[in-house]
């Protein structure tokens, strides 16, 4: 088995930060020599071209007082950490206050989501919203399955360690995406270019989208069983995956953030919302187009990677306004200018029948482009009360211990279901799982299923991967047949508790699972039998579903 080797390894990016206090701070002279580079001169090297001006103002980051002749009266008050969220309001946050409070707020520290979802899954609120906080969390059933499983992978984590392999780079506040080298004998790189395997110690878990987007699936042990094993690998930290088919815009060599603005990631794309962009931003856009008149303050202009005249255009996002720098408009269409370098990519626009066709109008993109989505139909958990185990909140090892099993891992196409906004999209098994905690009379069982960005975008599905399948549909995989006006469905897994197959989120009858956000919701059976009619107009029959 051999070890793959990680990802697009220095995939660069750029996010907006508001640099114009760093500036004028630079500019200004120190109130004292600055006395810590007669001990720490080699830390003059490293830095990027934004951070400059701290190589010789180290209390501007550090603090501690630069006019002492003594290490202890130096190094009073020093913060050796200073992108730590504890600390990054009086250090970062002195240069870039807004984005150190949309940080403190977003999704990315708090793991709202997460947190609702969890507890209400385990019954412990109504719904799955709220204002969950995982610097929050207490010591019931769902707070502690949190704290032992799921809390490592936020920004209020301490920067625990730095080193070769990013699926485990995680925590840190702002180091966590922009330190970016720390070579040995020299400053660490603060760079607003932040690579792409920045990302992965926390996305390649959970839905797994910076794994998929490179093309890597996560697989169970039962794939060493497989007798040719050679599209095998595995991760650091232990994780089987195998390859499957790359997202377009990373065969197009395209990072993260050419995508992800630094405003959507830093916590200003609007309440409730972690993501600022849109498909349509680049290929359908019909949003307001600002000039260098209209320049937002904290954007420099010097990012901009082509040439630019008095008249020149520029595109923003719908949902924020921020400005896509980066994507040039010229007369014969939109180009995108990688962050990270590289020839400009002529953007395409939607052009097609299928784009414009009504019946399509709730579909969002994803709906017919996603190639795959990494799935698991079985869970179970269960506390041991007499284990120990990490407890990411406290960082250290208490009493009890979650342990966790999964089976039916798959990275198929994705069943389809509509977001809480009334979209057609993909989702996913949330959670299909049975839990178990001493506290309760008996194990509790929950199907819920999660709307999914799967960042493995590729060409269109075909109209019967939709219109002629259970799968797709919500129904699980088996065969389908009409019974006079009606459609039967038989399917190949075993009913669970809910009376549902094993693999289903819905059925004919009407019977469903949930979701894991209010509103949203699997198809109707009348929903069901319109895509499944359509289905019979097509060259491929509907007798027989499509299976992973």
């Amino acid at each position: 088995m051999r070890l793959f080797p990680f990802i697009q390894a220095g995939v660069l990016l750029i996010v907006a930060l508001g640099l114009a206090g760093c500036q004028a701070r630079g500019q200004a002279s120190p109130p004292h020599p600055q006395g810590c580079l007669a001990c720490h001169q080699i830390l003059l090297r490293g830095f990027a071209p934004g951070h400059g001006f701290a190589a010789s103002e180290c209390t501007a980051c550090h603090h501690g007082d630069p006019a002492a002749t003594g290490e202890t009266a130096a190094h009073a008050g020093m913060i050796a950490s200073p992108g730590e969220l504890r600390n990054a309001p009086s250090t970062c946050g002195e240069c870039h206050p807004g984005r150190v409070a949309g940080v403190m707020g977003g999704a990315m520290h708090t793991g709202a989501g997460m947190v609702n979802v969890t507890r209400y899954v385990l019954g412990e609120q109504k719904t799955s919203e709220g204002d969950g906080d995982l610097e929050g969390l207490g010591n019931s059933p769902a707070d502690s399955l949190l704290r032992k499983l799921c809390a490592s992978c936020h920004l209020g984590q301490p920067k625990s360690r730095d080193g070769p392999d990013p699926v485990t780079y995680r925590g840190g506040g702002c180091l966590a995406c922009h330190l970016s080298e720390a070579p040995p004998g020299m400053h660490p790189t603060l760079s607003p270019r932040v690579r792409d395997e920045r990302c992965l110690g926390c996305h390649a878990r959970s839905s797994r989208i910076s794994l998929s987007y490179a093309g890597l699936a996560e697989v169970d042990d039962t794939a060493l069983a497989r007798q040719d094993r050679s599209g095998l690998g595995q991760l650091a930290d232990g994780r089987l995956v195998e390859h499957r088919p790359r997202d377009v815009h990373h065969r197009a060599g395209m990072g993260c953030i050419d995508c992800h603005t630094g405003t959507g990631l830093m916590g200003g794309a609007g309440k409730g919302r972690s993501v600022d962009i849109q498909c349509t931003d680049c290929h359908d856009n019909r949003s307001p187009r600002i000039g260098l008149d209209d320049w937002p303050a904290g954007v420099p202009r010097r990012w901009i990677p082509y040439p630019i005249s008095s008249g020149q255009r520029f595109l923003t996002t719908a949902r924020s306004g921020a400005v896509l720098w980066h994507v040039e408009v010229r007369s014969d269409g939109l180009y995108l200018h990688p962050k990270r370098g590289g020839r400009a990519l002529r953007i395409p626009e939607l052009e097609s029948k299928a784009h414009r066709d009504s019946a399509h109008a709730r579909l969002n993109c994803q709906a017919c482009h996603a190639q795959w989505a990494p799935q698991c139909y079985g869970c179970h958990m269960a506390f041991d009360p007499a284990g120990h185990q990490w407890d990411h909140l406290s960082r250290a090892e208490t009493p009890g211990r979650w342990v966790q099993n999964r089976s039916d891992v798959r990275n198929v196409a994705p069943p389809l279901g509509v977001t809480d906004g009334g979209r057609v999209a993909p989702f996913v098994p949330g959670m299909i799982l049975t839990v178990d905690h001493p506290d309760w009379d008996a194990p509790r069982f929950r199907r819920l299923f999660g709307a999914i960005a799967p960042h493995t975008t590729g060409s269109s599905r075909s109209c019967a991967s939709c219109h002629s399948s259970s799968v797709a549909v919500g129904l699980g995989a088996g065969t389908l047949h009409r019974d006079g006006e009606a459609w039967v469905h038989e399917g190949r897994y075993r009913l669970l508790q809910d009376g549902l197959a094993a693999d289903a989120w819905t059925s004919l009858s009407g019977a469903a699972g949930e979701s894991t956000k209010h509103g949203a919701r699997p198809f109707t059976p009348g929903e069901i039998r319109r895509i499944l009619d359509v289905g019979l107009t097509l060259d491929t029959p509907a007798q027989q579903a499509a299976s992973p």
